[in-house]
């Protein structure tokens, strides 16, 4: 359906944008969800939760072609004031590069269970094999979604009855017994991740480091993609380094690096993690023969 159409203008009810732009394709690759994909027509197909949504690019806005707008506009954070998230990032050159980048990428806000399991699964991979993960899982053992293509991701409730055979064979490896380990935990009540949002930044980061396969950089991920904990900054390979470079060569433990980190990328330290994330990723990529 051509955006420009009066049936797709009829359902967009895109906001004026005056929270700053949405770069469509700048957040879903920027190694936040991994179950998205982009079709021939430039739209991009993917799930909210277990609503199929179907979006494009409208200028500085988002076209919601496929699913409800309200949603899509809460998923994708157009309420947050990107204007003043950017006069926020350091003067040091890496981190206005990045943001000279990343102009319009935004943190999304997804669901509690979803985010914390693709995260479990995260460690020591890459974005490519956490998508493969993440689909893989979808495929054996979520259920379909009408007109989606992928599956939704399975409940916690459902992944407590599955084997870590079962997950090992979806590419997990040592992440399986984690994973399931935590599905059960949270299927028997003892810990309710809805909860958990009450507590402060700090006591939250304590309570999800007690889940299996939640270590420090996992549960910031988990703060900052589905809690919103804007100033959370999950330290990976990506980051260190350039925090190294920011301390002009000074290394760190990793508690005062995290300790750097808070107090020199500011109160939306999470949004200068990603767009400096992002773009070292990708220049990486590009500078390759």
């Amino acid at each position: 359906m051509p955006l420009n159409s009066p049936q797709t203008r009829a359902i967009l009810e895109t906001p004026a944008i005056p929270n700053g732009p949405v770069d469509i394709a700048l957040t879903l690759g920027s190694g936040q969800v991994f179950h998205w994909d982009q079709n021939p027509d430039g739209s991009w197909s993917g799930l909210i939760g277990r609503e199929f949504f179907r979006i494009a690019q409208d200028g500085p806005s988002l076209a919601v072609l496929h699913g409800d707008p309200a949603t899509a506009a809460h998923h994708f954070s157009l309420d947050h004031p990107l204007a003043e998230i950017e006069a926020t990032f350091p003067p040091e050159p890496l981190c206005q590069s990045a943001l000279a980048a990343c102009r319009g990428l935004r943190i999304l806000r997804q669901p509690l269970w979803e985010c914390t399991a693709t995260f479990i699964t995260s460690s020591m991979k890459q974005v490519a094999h956490i998508r493969g993960m993440s689909l893989a899982i979808r495929s054996k053992f979520g259920e379909p979604v009408e007109s989606s293509p992928v599956n939704a991701y399975p409940s916690f409730a459902s992944l407590s009855r599955a084997t870590e055979r079962g997950l090992r064979d979806c590419g997990l490896g040592y992440r399986a017994a984690n994973l399931l380990a935590t599905a059960r935990l949270l299927d028997s009540g003892k810990t309710d991740l809805g909860a958990l949002a009450a507590k402060s930044t700090p006591d939250l980061r304590n309570s999800l480091q007690q889940l299996p396969g939640v270590g420090v950089k996992v549960a910031n991920c988990i703060l900052l993609f589905a809690y919103g904990r804007l100033d959370a900054v999950p330290i990976d390979t990506w980051i260190h380094r350039i925090l190294v470079a920011m301390r002009r060569g000074r290394g760190g433990t990793p508690a005062q690096l995290a300790a750097y980190a808070r107090r020199r990328l500011g109160p939306y330290g999470g949004y200068v993690q990603q767009y400096l994330f992002h773009h070292a990723r990708t220049s990486r990529q590009k500078s390759k023969p």
